[in-house]
């Protein structure tokens, strides 16, 4: 429920601060006094998009903010979802506008998006404007409605996610019978792919050991004569290492035990000796093994080339990349020849799938048949006392093919009188009949959804007398079921009927016109109804009439 409304420098409202209650309430006021830029900043807090001309001239920012008390509505799941605090008596929405441009909003000191703002607020107000009567022109919103009244809620999810799947098994279809099309235009193409990189017999590391191979074969007879002159160096009959090193051991032994500290210095020489003599061998082997054979190079050079093109060909880098492609090519001619299979075992889920949508949607399809006879009973008992008493109201649903909401299209069929024939409510209903439709449906659908409060801005447009009073009724019933009903009205019919009374003004003064709402008292509230009766001369009949309009 809306309990406080604060606005700074919008539109035409230097600072509005007012307290709002449960119940029915109405707001009045003459054409152009402001009430719209009120409805216009409370659009603002439920996630409308901002324009920084709302913004009063002059003024540097602009400021709306509004708290609810949701202590009787579960809404714990968004405020845990969003990590926003909640204090479910006194929740705070607040939306600030720079001249700059730049727009902010906060739910409870939390800075959030739009699409946040916008989710919560869905929860929290109604607004329904006149231009909501075109709604009645569409049909997914005679199906929400629908929908609602079933409280199919839960089918309709079960239903949308198996639709979901059924969606993308039948993409998955479409794109196997596509490519299976595809590839058997290409399939000689494919095969001679496939068959020249098969062919080519590729290993992983091919192509990195070949040019190794190839760079040391070219470079042979280098690597044969430093080994040459490595092994002379090292095993040589006068200058060898080995021996030398020898020598020099078995000097040092020799005068070992006369000078002891030259036995440790033999002993590492006897090590260097074993090291060297390893190396020395292993020089000698690489020695032997090393050979020059032209053909072996130009065998590993001819393999090496073969690579290179096909790699140029196939566009890859390496023999791991042209390894892979052939076995997409090897895929490919497989799922080819195994298409029928493929696509039969696909064609059989998407068959088993459609069932179970089409079983889902045949629940639905009922739930909304019963909900329907429901609408069409409550719709002919709340508008045969609004003026219509030959009213007939017909929920059509016909079966069709089975879509996101599953498979029925709902109509309103409407008529007036028993003369004239059922037609879509949209097409034969005048602009008061609408108004009158409208606000049943809302009636009815706020029985089953608790949406803290509702907005009627001008709902009683083309009915006065009698009528509007009867509306004034319904949406003083709807105002005591823990709702708060708010309505924007020229009627004193619907005036007289709120619990509580706001006026918007217009007043000129030294900076410019300004408007500004406040709370009627029981003397006001009779001044302003008997102005409403009467115009701007005020008759001590209109006073008297306003006086019993309140009485009643």
């Amino acid at each position: 429920m809306l309990k406080q409304l604060y606005i700074k420098n919008y539109a035409l409202i230097d600072h509005l601060d007012i307290e709002l209650y449960p119940g029915f309430s109405v707001i009045t006021g003459e054409t152009g006094a402001g009430k719209s830029i009120i409805l216009g900043a409370i659009g603002l807090l439920l996630g409308q998009r901002a324009d920084s001309k709302s913004i009063k001239a002059g003024a540097e920012k602009c400021v709306i903010e509004a708290h609810f008390d949701l202590s009787r509505y579960p809404m714990q799941d968004f405020f845990d979802e969003n990590e926003i605090e909640q204090d479910s008596e006194d929740t705070i929405v607040r939306r600030e506008l720079t001249a700059a441009g730049k727009s902010r909003a906060f739910i409870n000191d939390t800075p959030v998006g739009l699409s946040q703002l916008k989710e919560l607020g869905e929860q929290l107000v109604d607004v329904h404007s006149q231009h909501q009567n075109l709604l009645l022109q569409k049909q997914d919103f005679q199906l929400s409605v629908v929908d609602i009244i079933a409280n199919d809620q839960k089918e309709l999810t079960a239903y949308q996610q198996s639709f979901s799947e059924l969606s993308a098994l039948n993409s998955q279809l479409q794109e196997l019978k596509d490519d299976i099309e595809r590839n058997r235009q290409n399939q000689d193409f494919l095969q001679f792919q496939f068959d020249e990189l098969e062919n080519a017999r590729l290993t992983d590391g091919e192509q990195e050991e070949l040019e190794q191979q190839s760079e040391t074969m070219e470079h042979a007879e280098d690597i044969k004569t430093a080994l040459y002159e490595a092994d002379n160096a090292l095993y040589g009959e006068q200058i060898g290492v080995v021996s030398q090193v020898r020598t020099a051991k078995q000097a040092l032994s020799g005068i070992s035990k006369v000078m002891p500290k030259t036995a440790e210095l033999a002993e590492r020489l006897e090590s260097c000796r074993i090291e060297l003599k390893d190396i020395a061998d292993e020089v000698s082997s690489m020695l032997e093994d090393t050979d020059f054979d032209p053909s072996e190079l130009e065998h590993i050079n001819a393999r090496l080339d073969r690579i290179y093109e096909l790699e140029k060909k196939y566009h890859a880098d390496t023999v791991e990349e042209l390894i892979s492609q052939r076995d997409e090519l090897r895929q490919k001619l497989s799922n080819i020849e195994n298409s029928d299979e493929a696509l039969a075992e696909l064609e059989a889920r998407c068959k088993q799938q459609k069932a179970k949508c089409q079983q889902q949607a045949d629940t639905l399809t009922k739930l909304r048949q019963k909900a329907g006879k429901e609408i069409e009973q409550q719709l002919r008992q709340r508008l045969v006392p609004l003026g219509m008493p030959n009213v007939r109201f017909e929920v059509n649903i016909e079966k069709g093919e089975l879509g996101k909401n599953g498979q029925d299209a709902v109509a309103f069929l409407f008529s007036a009188n028993t003369s004239t024939p059922l037609q879509p409510v949209a097409q034969v209903a005048s602009g008061g009949e609408i108004a009158r439709v409208m606000l049943s449906l809302k009636a009815m659908i706020s029985g089953a959804v608790k949406l803290p409060t509702i907005i009627f801005d001008e709902i009683d447009t083309g009915v006065s007398g009698k009528i509007a009073e009867k509306m004034a009724d319904i949406m003083q019933e709807m105002g005591q079921t823990e709702r708060q009903v708010i309505s924007i009205t020229h009627l004193p019919q619907i005036a007289s009927k709120g619990s509580h009374h706001y006026r918007v003004s217009k007043e000129e003064t030294a900076n410019g016109t300004i408007s500004q709402m406040q709370e009627l008292d029981k003397n006001e509230r009779i001044t302003e109804i008997a102005q409403m009766l009467s115009g701007s001369e005020i008759t001590e009949a209109a006073i008297e009439n306003a006086k019993q309009l309140l009485k009643q």
